[in-house]
């Protein structure tokens, strides 16, 4: 019996460990909830400045607005992929053009390279899609507290 109890309390010692390496290897960031069930992340490209992302992970991909791309090329930030044919959330379709981001900064110190963005037109919102959250998984959203946990940033260099 001694045993067993010696052995389930080295189980949860490792399990304890696991978890607590685990949650330091993630970077949080926090959320801002604008309406219901509408999360938005603080963001800095390259080029931008300070930008705002509304998390949607039912996304495919990131995107970003023509008023933002130009931006981002004047600044050497953003290079042409190719096009694709997008399904909007009512149903519609649309072919975009697809650019490649080179550095992508969430929050203040998660780094995301080559994320992959869609261009809407005009100033619309933009969308941090799985093109980029699938290059920092594992995620956790969490909505309370609302914050985006990302696994796999890369770092901020001068």
């Amino acid at each position: 019996m001694a045993g067993s109890f010696l052995k389930i309390s080295v189980c949860l010692l490792a399990c304890l460990v696991t978890n607590m390496v685990v949650a330091a290897s993630y970077k949080t960031i926090p959320m801002n909830q604008k309406r219901l069930a509408t999360y938005y992340i603080q963001a800095n490209m390259q080029g931008t400045g300070a930008v705002e992302f509304m998390v949607d992970t039912g996304a495919g991909y990131t995107t970003i607005n023509e008023h933002t791309l130009e931006r981002l090329k004047q600044a050497g930030n953003a290079e042409y992929v190719g096009q694709l044919t997008g399904v909007m959330a009512d149903g519609t379709q649309h072919e975009l053009p697809v650019y490649r981001i080179k550095h992508l900064i969430l929050g203040e110190d998660c780094v995301l390279k080559d994320v992959e963005a869609a261009i809407f037109p005009r100033n619309t919102r933009m969308l941090l899609g799985l093109s980029a959250l699938e290059k920092a998984a594992p995620f956790v959203f969490s909505i309370d507290p609302p914050r985006l946990s990302l696994s796999n940033c890369g770092t901020v260099t001068s």
